[in-house]
């Protein structure tokens, strides 16, 4: 219990220094002009102050360390046997955000190209290798189970790069990057409350505190009475990353959870929590390429353009957003107690699939109607 006490005050406390600086950085970036300005892509309309992510990162930095400190001395550590690894899992974890945290803050203020940011996200990618953490085993997806380090080494890069452009991608409207990250991270934290993995449980839930004031800045604050702000880079590559490294964590095999974690396939269920953004990612990108565009161009095709197409308001989309990667979540779940993952994986694809395919017939619909109405 006394873990759970200590994870719960690290939660409050992100949550309240979250609330003390973020109205401070709204001072600062209306005195400095610090501005997202709206254009033809983006759905706002009057210039908003994007560098909310800059709170991210030092509070999870101080809250992580402060309540980590107070584990040890109160003699509710990991067990020593296991401090090396941890200690260095962390280290490199936050090493890899500091450079991460350095390129967002570049791109918000003075802007940075994708190439640069691709070689900073690869480095820090490179960072979970490192210190022992990479992808090993598929748990009978698609009949894989022991991965060898040869190709789970680059196959975890390659994730991480993949899911940290995901939430980054998928930051288009108020709420729907912050939001989809607080699910996904609870989920997460209740899962490593349960194996009693309290170092990444407290990562998990101080995580969500930071997010929880920012959350309501972005999406219930006024833009006219400078009261909103955005995320930023700095923020969706530090939810992104935090996030791949959850995943790759979780699904990582260990002998003595292999009995706790095979029925329940890891590689899922840390996806599922994710399937929307990084499905979304896929199709996007499939697009561009059908379409001989470039990969890495902005444009209005993401899911949340598409409802947005459909006429629902930002907040409707939101909403309709987030249950609908918790259906795909629930389904994932429960599906593979009775289902083969395989057949899961499958099923969660043809119908994010028919999804696309029916907003789409609806988009073209209500384009209709407008030209028919012109």
């Amino acid at each position: 219990m006394e873990n759970l006490y200590i994870l719960i005050a690290a939660f409050v406390s992100a949550v309240a220094l979250g609330r003390m600086i973020i109205p401070n950085i709204l001072i600062i970036s209306l005195r400095k002009r610090l501005f997202d300005v709206p254009d033809e892509r983006k759905v706002h309309k009057r210039p908003v102050p994007r560098l909310g992510g800059v709170t991210f990162f030092p509070v999870i930095l101080f809250s992580l360390c402060v309540f980590t400190a107070v584990r040890l001395l109160t003699g509710h550590g990991p067990e020593e046997a296991k401090v090396d690894r941890l200690v260095c899992e962390f280290l490199f974890l936050m090493g890899g955000l500091t450079l991460l945290y350095i390129i967002g803050i570049g791109d918000d203020l003075v802007g940075v190209r994708y190439r640069r940011k691709f070689l900073v996200q690869i480095l820090s990618a490179a960072m979970f290798p490192i210190s022992g953490v990479y992808i090993n085993c598929f748990y009978g997806l698609f009949g894989i189970y022991m991965v060898p380090a040869a190709v789970g080494i680059p196959l975890t890069m390659l994730l991480v790069v993949f899911i940290t452009n995901a939430i980054n991608l998928i930051d288009g409207i108020d709420g729907l990057a912050s939001g989809l990250s607080m699910v996904a991270l609870l989920v997460f934290g209740v899962l490593f409350v349960h194996y009693q993995m309290w170092s990444y449980a407290m990562l998990a839930f101080v995580t969500v505190g930071v997010i929880i004031p920012f959350f309501s800045y972005n999406v219930f604050g006024d833009a006219d009475m400078g009261r909103k702000i955005f995320m930023g880079d700095t923020g969706s590559l530090t939810l992104g990353y935090i996030l791949s490294f959850f995943v790759i964590r979780y699904c990582m095999y260990e002998p003595d959870m292999l009995l706790l974690t095979m029925k329940s396939s890891p590689v899922l269920v840390s996806f599922s929590v994710l399937m929307v953004p990084c499905l979304d990612v896929v199709r996007v990108v499939l697009r561009r390429a059908r379409n001989k565009k470039p990969l890495f161009m902005p444009d209005k095709t993401h899911i949340h353009h598409k409802f947005l197409a459909m006429g629902f308001s930002p907040r409707k989309a939101l909403v309709t957003i987030q249950l609908m990667s918790a259906c795909f979540c629930v389904f994932t779940i429960v599906g593979i107690r009775y289902l083969n993952n395989t057949l899961v994986f499958v099923i969660d694809v043809v119908v994010w699939t028919l999804l696309n395919l029916w907003f789409n017939r609806v988009i073209r619909m209500k384009e209709g109607e407008k030209k028919n109405e012109e």
